[in-house]
């Protein structure tokens, strides 16, 4: 039987054969790991890193079916589950990966997001700046020309973009996932209407009268809205810079208000009473600030208080470096934001003057999104942190836990029992609580509905959906698998939401790894990794396949729409299995060649 003719491989023989996960080795920060045996000639080996089951959903089990898909193709692939602090922090600051299956941000969303993300100058940046290691300059130029461009030559700019990361492939999308939620409606209604990924969603809520029944037994009053989650670092750490991966920003922006938030409409005003921006190559905008308002601590909120923000955001070390070149250390968080800002300046306590660098002022705008810190609180948090194993520099703003944090948002922080709960309460001197002018975005969403916000910490999914079920949470605050529909479906207590998931689950490379530096290289496992099985056999049909981050916007191209298949990295297979025969084809055009089944490389 030839080569060509060889049958696919089924799944299960390859689940049989799978092996035991090894730990990864450590290493500084800059060493490049061979992942291929000394002997010669070397077989080509990856370790896929990812999530346990208890943390994510979907992760561990989509790792093992990419290790299967490369294993078929003769890569020697082990998958290797680790805690989301430790893979955070040997993907996004130590570098030290093969592989990584996990969840792309909800942030890259919008195209100039994707200015940190794959831009060169973000390749030794921690955090998701760049954590792939790629440069092309094609990508580069596009980067920085679609920030000076606007209309349909802006739109040009950023498909073209898209075109050229997908033929290259630092990353691999997988699939987008459904967001899966339970919710009970006897305290709260309004969930399916409101976007339970942003803190104006739960702002947005209605709430019921009267009391609800606990499986614990009593009643309760309908005064906090508790929440069940599975991410216990929501309650240890509530440093909206934090450089460890946040899963999403609910807590966090609940506390601290930005200037505007990003709407269907733009952005609009939030913190910010109104804004101006100059038509100029390098615009100039004029911010005015809501007046009277103070931070939680009593201290009043100014526009001293705006260019500090931006100042600590540039340069965490606020001028003195934390290197021995005294480099800046920016926040990673916010880089691609903070790059629009060249200055801030408060012309008075009510009014701050941003001087933006050459970019078009509906790129310019998305800066007021984030959070303002307070200067009394932050300013001393600029000393150099130095971690081992890491290269790069550090400060305390980006490391600090940030209990109990001082911010001007809706809620204000009341107690914690780290891993297990946090606790916020009503700031009553915010600016919600008064009567807001008519066609604002603060008067569309209302009041806060509740006097205290509670997370608590369940363990997995379905016990989170178990939690909400017995009247003892009124919803889960992180999506939950596929899995726990049917329980959600039986219970009439519960209310199914279903949303689609601004964030896809990847395949990250490590372009500064031999073979995966070479992007034929990674386009050829992109081919090897079907995402409509991942849609259908993990997601269990609630989630989509797509191409790059960007799908369902405008500046999605047409050629990526999905019909028969990933039209742009067709699979090397069909139904989920690999062909074995088309597989090494692709790898002996690359140079590589295979002994007993193994793809091997020459010295």
């Amino acid at each position: 039987m030839t080569e060509s003719s060889m049958p696919a491989v089924r799944r299960r023989a390859l689940l049989a054969a799978a092996g035991g996960a090894a730990a990864f080795t450590g290493g500084c920060l800059r060493r490049v790991r061979r992942f291929v045996d000394g002997d010669a000639p070397r077989r080509v080996r990856v370790r896929v890193a990812t999530l346990p089951r208890d943390t994510d959903p979907y992760a561990r089990r989509i790792a093992r079916q990419v290790a299967e898909w490369l294993r078929a193709a003769g890569v020697g692939a082990t998958v290797v589950p680790m805690a989301e602090e430790e893979l955070y922090r040997r993907a996004l600051l130590r570098e030290e990966f093969d592989l990584f299956v996990a969840r792309l941000p909800s942030q890259f969303r919008r195209p100039d997001a994707l200015y940190p993300l794959l831009h060169s100058r973000f390749v030794d940046g921690p955090g998701w700046q760049n954590p792939f290691g790629y440069e092309n300059d094609r990508v580069d130029e596009r980067l920085d020309a679609q920030r000076r461009a606007s209309g349909r030559r802006r739109l040009r700019l950023v498909r073209e973009l898209q075109s050229t990361v997908a033929r290259t492939q630092p990353f691999t999308l997988l699939g987008v996932p459904d967001d899966v939620r339970a919710a009970r409606r006897t305290a709260y209604t309004g969930w399916r209407g409101v976007d339970l990924r942003s803190p104006l969603g739960y702002l947005s809520l209605e709430r019921t009268t009267g009391t609800t029944e606990s499986r614990a037994g009593g009643r309760r009053r309908d005064d906090t809205l508790r929440l069940a989650a599975t991410d216990e670092r929501r309650t240890a750490n509530l440093n909206p810079l934090s450089v460890a991966h946040r899963s999403d920003g609910v807590l966090t922006g609940l506390l601290y208000d930005p200037l505007g938030y990003a709407t269907g409409e733009g952005v609009e005003p939030w913190r910010a009473d109104s804004w101006t921006l100059s038509d100029d190559d390098a615009p100039v905008g004029r911010v005015r600030l809501r007046e009277g308002t103070t931070w939680h601590d009593g201290e009043p909120f100014t526009a001293a208080d705006v260019a500090f923000t931006f100042e600590l955001l540039s340069d965490t070390t606020l001028g003195e470096g934390a290197g021995d070149g005294d480099d800046p250390v920016p926040a990673p968080r916010y880089r691609g934001l903070t790059s629009l800002v060249d200055e801030v300046v408060a012309e008075d306590e009510t009014t701050a003057v941003f001087r933006f660098v050459e970019c078009v002022p509906s790129v310019a705008v998305h800066a007021f999104t984030v959070p303002v810190l307070p200067e009394h609180v932050w300013r001393e948090r600029t000393a150099s942190v130095s971690r081992e194993g890491e290269a790069d520099p550090t400060t305390e703003a980006l490391t600090a836990d940030n209990v109990p944090p001082v911010g001007s948002g809706p809620l204000r922080f009341s107690g914690n029992t780290p891993g297990e709960e946090v606790v916020l309460e009503r700031f009553d001197d915010h600016f919600l609580t008064g009567e807001a002018p008519p066609e604002t975005l603060a008067r569309r969403v209302g009041g806060v509905p509740f006097e205290r916000f509670s997370v608590r910490v369940v363990g997995t999914g379905i016990t989170a959906v178990e939690t909400v079920a017995g009247g003892e949470a009124d919803a889960t605050g992180t999506p939950v698998g596929a899995d726990a529909v049917p329980r959600i479906g039986r219970s009439d207590a519960l209310e199914l939401l279903v949303d689609r998931s601004p964030s896809p689950y990847i395949v990250g490379y490590n372009a500064r790894r031999p073979h995966l530096s070479d992007p034929r290289f990674r386009r050829t496992l992109a081919r090897l990794f079907d995402s409509e099985r991942v849609v259908e056999a993990i997601f269990d049909g609630y989630g989509r396949p797509a191409v790059g981050p960007l799908w369902d916007t405008r500046w999605y191209p047409e050629a990526f729409e999905w019909t028969d298949g990933n039209p742009v990295t067709p699979f090397l297979g069909s139904d989920g299995d690999v062909d074995v025969g088309r597989a090494r084809e692709a790898f002996r055009s690359l140079g590589y060649r295979y002994e007993d089944g193994v793809l091997v490389v020459d010295r």
